[in-house]
Order: structure tokens, then C-alpha cells, then sequence
């Protein structure tokens, strides 16, 4: 059958041309007689993938000579332990910006390790919005200042630049990394989740400033240590190998369509033709502040929500799935991270207009 045009939050689509690079490498890796997924991964064919990987990742995001670059698993929701565990280092507390269901998630597990002071939140609204940070209250010794860089569920982005002063800012950017460029000597630390913009769940991404490692809560296990996963360049155990293979590959992609410059361009231009049909429309509501919408996930509501199944249905029967908004707000939400292509999105405008002709 045809692909279809996926929507998916996470794990999302990934750019054809890697897949198909990735199906023609499957059984035998640059004539190596082995298929990645088979190659020890202390072997010189498996170690210059990963190698050729940061090095690529270094490029796109033009990552400091200072920080290191991590390779992990467990994805995003083991970090929210793993952070507190490594970036406390003594201290009391630390500050948590609050935009949604993933800064929740981040605050419940950071409060099993240290305190938590909530510098903000945007609950009274229903998350659909970023608190400015001339609102946030920041404890001048927090241990760092954490934020949700793009909330998935609710659709909300945080684009302003922020200033922490000396106290590291870290940043969960699972569902915008590599989606524009990002400054990372702004941050102490960021991680990802692989499975929206980066490759196939199972992969996580940490880049972590050198001066950041080596204090560890008691008791922090081994493999949880940002400092031995470094020191062992990621190896401590065996890798998501195949997963790191498949980022690799996303990453040359990108460096060959222009970087993340290029990208964010495209995103941006995506972004508008849904938002263009959403501020048309008295049949379709997006409920994100307009300085905050996301460039990657956008939610969005019927005005009559007994023909949500209906809108599926049809969008389904014209090759575009996982529409569904998240169980806890629902309603739709489209998610266009950099491998939806703009026709796929130019699809949804489309029918998205049809819908509203024919049931309004």
C-alpha cells in the first residue's frame, strides 16, 4: 500500500529517504557481510557509526567543545529522575517551570530527590500557554531552572530566549530538538527523547556541560551517572546500537538539506498552513496563546465535538492517520515534526476546509 501521511506524536514518521537508505544497508552495512543490528558494539564498523553520529550532531546543533553528548535509553521519562540525581549536586531545590502534562511529570519525579519550587505555571489556563519570565519567580540558589522547551499534548512552545544567570537552565526537548536551531551554551543541559525528531523509540539524547558531572545524589545508579556514561562515551553497557545507526542517518539527511537554519524555515512554513486554516475558521479552534503555538504539535478542536470521530474517519479514508488528540485534552492534534512533508500537511489543510464546507 501506499504510506500514508502520519501524524503521530511519537514514535513519529522518519524521512523516507532514510528508511529506504536504511532497508538497502539492512542485511549487509557497507559491505561488512552483517547488518547493523548484529554488530558488537565495540567492533570498529559499529564504533564509526556512533562516532560519525556525534560528530554530525555536533555540527547540526553546533554543540560546545565543553559538553558532553550522551547516547542513552530509558527515553525522556527517565531523565526526569536522571536530572535531579546528577544536577543537584548538594543543593536544596530546584526550579521547575510548569506549561503542562510533561512539566508535571518532570515535577512529581524531581520531588523524590530534592525540592521542587514551581517558578510558574500556566494550569489556570489550562495550559495553553508559556508564563513570561518576568512572571517566574527563580530562586537565585536553585540547583538549576528546568522547563518543557515544547509541551506534545498541549501544543505549546517556549521561543523566547531565557536567562537564568549563573543557575543551568535545562531543557526537556523531546518533540522540537533539530527543529530549528537552538543555542546550547544557553543551557547546563538538554535531553531528548529520540522517537519525534531524531529516530526510533528506544534512543535518548543528553548534552551536558562538562562542569556539570561528578556529584551525584547518593545511592544514583550507575548507569543513571551522566559522568561514567561520558567517560565510557556511552558504552558503559551496550548501546541502543541500531537506534543510533538510524539517528546517524537523519542527521547526515539534514546537514545535506541545509541544517537546522533550512529546517526551521520549512517548519515555519508548514506550521502556517495549518494555523492560516484554523484562524479562518469559526468551525475549528486552536486553544494555544498565539506567542506560544508550537511548530511541531498542533491541537486543535471541532466546534461540534460528535463529529470528531467523523473527521477521523474521513481523514483516515484519505491517508492520514493519528489525528486523534492526547485522552487527557482531546479533540485533534497534528504533529509535523521535520519528516511530515509539506504536502502531507497541505493535505490536512485541505480536507480540514472540505470538512468544515460540508458539516458547518
Amino acid at each position: 500500500m501506499d504510506r500514508v501521511f502520519n501524524f503521530s506524536a511519537g514514535p513519529a514518521a522518519l524521512p523516507l529517504d532514510v528508511l529506504q537508505l536504511a532497508q538497502q544497508e539492512l542485511v549487509n552495512w557497507h559491505g561488512s557481510g552483517m547488518s547493523v543490528m548484529e554488530m558488537s558494539h565495540r567492533g570498529k564498523e559499529y564504533m564509526s557509526i556512533q562516532a560519525d553520529a556525534e560528530a554530525d550532531l555536533r555540527e547540526l546543533m553546533s554543540i560546545p567543545a565543553n559538553y558532553k553528548v550522551l547516547f542513552l535509553q530509558g527515553g525522556a521519562s527517565l531523565q526526569f529522575a536522571a536530572v535531579p540525581m546528577n544536577l543537584l549536586r548538594g543543593k536544596a531545590s530546584a526550579d521547575y517551570l510548569n506549561t503542562g502534562e510533561w512539566s508535571k511529570k518532570a515535577i512529581k519525579e524531581a520531588k523524590k530527590y530534592g525540592g521542587v519550587n514551581v517558578v510558574a505555571s500556566s494550569e489556570d489556563k489550562n495550559f495553553s500557554y508559556a508564563p513570561a519570565q518576568s512572571t517566574w519567580k527563580l530562586d537565585p540558589n536553585a540547583a538549576y531552572v528546568h522547563i518543557t522547551q515544547n509541551e506534545t499534548i498541549g501544543g505549546v512552545e517556549i521561543f523566547d530566549a531565557i536567562d537564568t544567570s549563573a543557575v543551568p537552565l535545562v531543557s526537556d526537548m523531546s518533540s522540537n530538538i533539530l527543529s530549528r536551531p537552538m543555542d546550547v551554551s544557553k543551557y547546563g543541559l538538554i535531553y531528548a527523547g529520540a522517537q519525534k525528531n531524531i529516530g526510533p523509540a528506544g534512543l535518548t539524547i543528553v548534552i551536558v556541560r562538562e562542569d556539570l558531572l561528578g556529584q551525584t545524589v547518593a545511592g544514583t545508579p550507575t548507569m543513571l551517572d551522566y559522568k561514567i556514561q561520558a567517560e565510557n562515551d556511552s558504552m558503559y553497557n551496550t548501546p541502543p546500537t541500531y537506534g543510533i545507526y538510524i539517528a546517524g542517518l537523519v542527521f547526515k539527511m539534514l546537514k545535506a538539506k541545509g541544517g537546522l537554519a533550512a529546517m526551521e524555515q520549512v517548519n515555519r512554513a508548514k506550521a502556517k498552513i495549518l494555523y492560516d486554516v484554523l484562524d479562518a475558521s469559526s468551525f475549528f479552534h486552536s486553544p494555544v496563546a498565539l506567542e506560544n503555538r508550537s511548530l511541531m504539535n498542533i491541537p486543535f478542536t471541532l466546534k461540534n465535538a460528535d463529529l470528531d470521530e467523523e473527521f477521523l474517519k474521513g481523514a483516515k479514508a484519505r491517508g492520514m492517520i493519528q489525528l486523534k488528540g492526547h485522552r487527557s485534552v482531546g479533540g485533534m492534534r497534528a504533529s509535523i515534526y521535520n519528516a511530515m512533508p509539506v504536502e502531507g500537511v497541505q493535505a490536512l489543510a485541505d480536507y480540514m476546509k472540505e470538512f468544515e464546507k460540508t458539516k458547518a
